[in-house]
């Protein structure tokens, strides 16, 4: 069996799908993508596959994940991650195809029969978020996560710190005590405000603090940790389980949320939650992407003991013109019941992309995410 072919089609509203097919015309998908720059990723697939393993055996996933990862002298960040991440993807799709099972199998059984899901609620700019969040529960959600603030000046009023107050505040009298609440600072917040809003939130008891503050400002987590009780978490944008060893040696991290289109795919992922349990650090895998990412974070999911929960995409405020079940050809694969997916059973990644649909809209995609800017015209980060 040898890697013969492969197609990417960008997809809306901001996916790129990877179609790998082998001689013995099995098919394995996978999602590489960095939203906003579909492009750009896509150049660097067809270069890893052209160089690596076109023409190659797809069945030593470890060999190929350290020879694209090794291979070039410079490694590492979201395009060549991503990049990695969906063939990766892929090729643990055609693996668990080979041998009839589903991808969580192969990597040491399942280790819990469902995942429990949160449902995103309030928008870019939090707004109606109480309403939002009742009709989740109603739908029998019982984790949601919200946009703390729009964007905010290094030192900003305490106005904006009573907005942020109010609207968790709201949110918990909607929907009671017996409801998670993620709030996302979405690296929106200066070191400086993310102590006061960290410490302004916490009567609310969310279920976490989500990316307080930018990655690059890590260093910053323990002492920001100093001002709350509330758990902590990060890691959308961390790539590689070198990025998340500093994070794990400070302690101030409670939930890591590595991407799997992001962080080296399901191989990478996998090394990463276990390095995680080793410290008492529970996961919950971003992924506000399409259905091929979210089969792989369940995958992922399935067999890793300190998994938390997982986000999900449904709806979600970015998904416009498609969503997250329009690609499949069994939506139930996805069928949330009382805020759980259940495990999925077919093999591989143990969903079936419907092709005819990903042929009929596949485009150029031209999402870029906004660009914000403070009153004074500088700009904000989004």
């Amino acid at each position: 069996m040898r890697i013969v072919d492969y197609d990417l089609y960008q997809v809306p509203p901001r996916w790129l799908f990877l179609r790998i097919e082998t001689s013995d015309g099995r098919v394995g998908w996978g999602e590489p993508v960095v939203e906003g720059r579909a492009r750009t990723v896509e150049a660097a697939v067809e270069e890893l596959l052209d160089t690596y393993l076109l023409g190659e055996d797809p069945t030593p996933i470890e060999d190929h994940w350290q020879t694209m990862y090794r291979g070039g002298f410079y490694r590492g960040g979201p395009v060549l991650m991503s990049a990695i991440a969906g063939i990766d993807q892929a090729l643990w799709d055609l693996k668990g195809k080979q041998f009839g099972a589903p991808v969580y199998e192969l990597l040491g059984g399942r280790a819990r029969n469902r995942v429990r899901v949160y449902q995103w609620v309030g928008g870019d700019r939090p707004e109606g978020v109480a309403q939002a969040a009742q009709e989740k529960v109603d739908e029998g959600f019982s984790a949601l996560k919200m946009n703390a603030t729009a964007e905010l000046r290094r030192i900003d009023n305490p106005g904006a710190i009573d907005d942020a107050r109010e609207r968790i505040a709201t949110v918990r009298e909607t929907v009671g005590p017996e409801v998670d609440i993620g709030v996302d600072f979405h690296g929106r917040v200066s070191k400086s405000m993310a102590k006061r809003l960290a410490k302004a939130l916490e009567p609310y008891d969310p279920m976490f603090i989500e990316e307080p503050v930018l990655p690059e400002h890590n260093d910053c987590l323990p002492e920001i940790a100093e001002h709350t009780t509330t758990p902590i978490a990060t890691g959308e944008r961390m790539y590689s389980r070198w990025d998340f060893k500093e994070v794990f040696e400070d302690g101030a991290v409670d939930v890591i949320q590595p991407d799997l289109s992001h962080a080296g795919g399901i191989t990478e992922v996998k090394k990463i939650v276990g390095m995680a349990e080793a410290y008492d650090v529970a996961m919950a895998p971003h992924c506000p992407l399409g259905p091929i990412a979210l089969a792989s974070c369940v995958q992922v999911d399935a067999c890793s003991p300190n998994v938390l929960i997982q986000e999900q995409s449904l709806d979600i405020h970015y998904n416009e013109g498609s969503d997250v079940l329009d690609y499949l050809a069994d939506p139930s694969v996805f069928e949330y019941r009382d805020g759980y997916v259940e495990l999925p059973t077919d093999p591989g990644l143990g969903i079936d992309i419907d092709e005819r649909r990903v042929r009929e809209v596949t485009d150029e995609v031209d999402w870029h995410n906004p660009v914000w800017r403070h009153e004074d015209g500088s700009v904000a980060e989004w």
